[in-house]
């Protein structure tokens, strides 16, 4: 299946050169536009695979763009301009952009720029689910601790105040979490507010 691309661009005459280039190499130019807020719009409703922006553009800048589709992660974006100026690839960078081509450009070079964006954009998203499955677990693992400290805690109110062994402190809050269709934290928590005892 060919990679779905969108392009923005405001000259008209790079943007069907673009549009060319893309398709002769294999991609499928599925939405193409002049200004940045019809940029978004288009890669928003298409989900593209990649989407291609120049830097400057009426409206809404390629920068800006790249930005606000970064923090959504919906594509790749590399970014196509005529400025090759540091301070403009720390801004792309800054924003999210993964390749950067400078105007004017040859087919040779757009798509290496391509398949890197791609690839980084695919080890990003990796990495984001990653990070987001590890903080799942630190987060469960955070509330078993908890739940066990409360129970500890619990245990020993019951075994001191009220004489029992520990298999019946624990045998006690297990039954009343069932009976009360609690959870052993809150029943434990009962019994440390002194508000539940056997």
């Amino acid at each position: 299946m060919a990679l779905r691309v969108v392009i923005a661009e405001d000259e008209a005459i790079i943007r069907l050169d673009l549009k060319e280039i893309l398709e002769e190499e294999g991609y499928e130019v599925v939405g193409a536009a002049s200004r940045g807020e019809e940029a978004i719009d288009l890669i928003r409703n298409l989900r593209p695979d990649l989407a291609i922006l120049d830097v400057k553009m009426p409206g809404r800048d390629g920068i800006e763009v790249a930005s606000e589709l970064s923090q959504e992660s919906i594509c790749p974006v590399v970014i196509l301009t005529a400025f090759s100026q540091r301070s403009f690839v720390e801004q792309a960078r800054d924003a999210g952009v993964l390749a950067y081509l400078v105007k004017p450009f040859q087919a040779s070079d757009l798509v290496p720029a391509i398949e890197l964006a791609r690839a980084r954009f695919q080890e990003r998203v990796a990495l984001e689910q990653e990070v987001s499955n590890l903080s799942d677990k630190v987060e469960r693992a955070t509330r078993q601790l908890e739940t066990r400290k409360l129970l500890d805690r619990a245990k020993g109110i019951l075994m001191d105040r009220d004489s029992l062994s520990e298999p019946a402190a624990f045998e006690f809050i297990q039954k009343t979490a069932m009976d009360t269709r609690s959870t052993m934290a809150e029943v434990a928590q009962r019994v440390i507010s002194g508000e539940l005892s056997p």
